[in-house]
């Protein structure tokens, strides 16, 4: 019986195995996603007490850690108004971008089980690695928008396009790395190494504890090369949605320093990690086949 015959059967018609692949079989597969998504998160917190909150005990230390050392050992708060403001606005996308690329890296070798016996697009565990991190990162935004709030931000327009750009920014870039290094890391342990060894430079690699005030001044007109790190726009984007808000003085120096078409440069970074992105699903569907062997 041929296609066309079973179609007027009623019948589903033949696809081969590689058209459900890929992230659009991510997006096809819906439901499954959600239930990998409720699965990862019940699974973090099962058996703990604290539950959730374990996911801010963690940037919350990390916080307080660089509040005191950058705030007050480095004495940079007094050059910084809103210190506070400016370090958790680049603190939350950092974290978002680290926690998406460390844990999407390990997804495909920690649900080898899944990988093996079930049929779905693999892509799916990196997927639901960057959507979890993505859960935790709301209830983060509320607490900074609260404190912004009460150093009197008001939100506008131009401030919600800057928070999805870094937003954007961040999750697609994460999620295009994830893609990469958790086909490689099936194959060779030494690149969940490296991603840990990676997310420890971003930290400083972006201006979370310094304003981008200190980096213009000491290189000048080679500044402009530090906003080719798309991270750091990421950081900057964020900042411009919640910290400039606050500062009473427009005209101050870390505000005045800001880089001119910020949303410009965002948005082609967004273009740029979406064709990243594209990249990083080729190499995976090159791999993808010799997963299961390896695990």
């Amino acid at each position: 019986m041929t296609a066309a015959k079973m179609d007027e059967a009623g019948l589903p018609p033949l696809r081969p195995p590689s058209a459900d692949n890929g992230l659009l079989g991510v997006l096809r597969q819906r439901y499954l996603l959600k239930l990998l998504v409720r699965r990862e998160i019940s699974a973090r917190y099962q058996g703990s007490f604290l539950g959730l909150i374990w996911s801010y005990i963690n940037p919350l230390t990390q916080f307080c850690i660089y509040y005191f050392v950058v705030g007050f050992i480095f004495n940079l708060h007094a050059d910084i108004p809103n210190f506070a403001i400016h370090l958790f606005s680049g603190l939350i996308v950092v974290h978002f971008f680290t926690e998406t690329f460390g844990a999407g890296t390990r997804s495909i070798a920690r649900n080898r089980a899944l990988v093996v016996k079930m049929a779905m697009p693999r892509e799916m565990f990196p997927v639901a690695t960057m959507l979890v991190s993505l859960y935790h990162v709301v209830p983060q935004l509320v607490i900074l928008a609260i404190a912004s709030a009460l150093s009197g931000w008001t939100p506008e327009p131009i401030d919600l396009l800057a928070l999805l750009l870094g937003l954007l920014i961040c999750g697609t870039l994460g999620l295009a790395g994830a893609l990469f290094f958790s086909a490689a890391n099936v194959f060779f342990r030494d690149f969940g190494n490296m991603v840990s060894v990676f997310n420890n430079f971003v930290r400083w690699g972006v201006p979370m504890m310094y304003s981008y005030s200190m980096v213009d001044e000491r290189f000048g007109r080679f500044a402009q090369y530090y906003l080719y790190n798309p991270l750091a726009d990421a950081v900057l984007l964020f900042q411009r949605a919640f910290w400039v808000g606050t500062v009473e003085d427009p005209d101050h120096q870390a505000v005045a320093a800001m880089p001119d078409n910020l949303l410009v440069n965002g948005t082609v970074i967004v273009g740029i990690s979406l064709l990243l992105l594209a990249g990083a699903q080729y190499v995976f569907s090159r791999l993808e086949n010799k997963i299961p062997e390896r695990l």
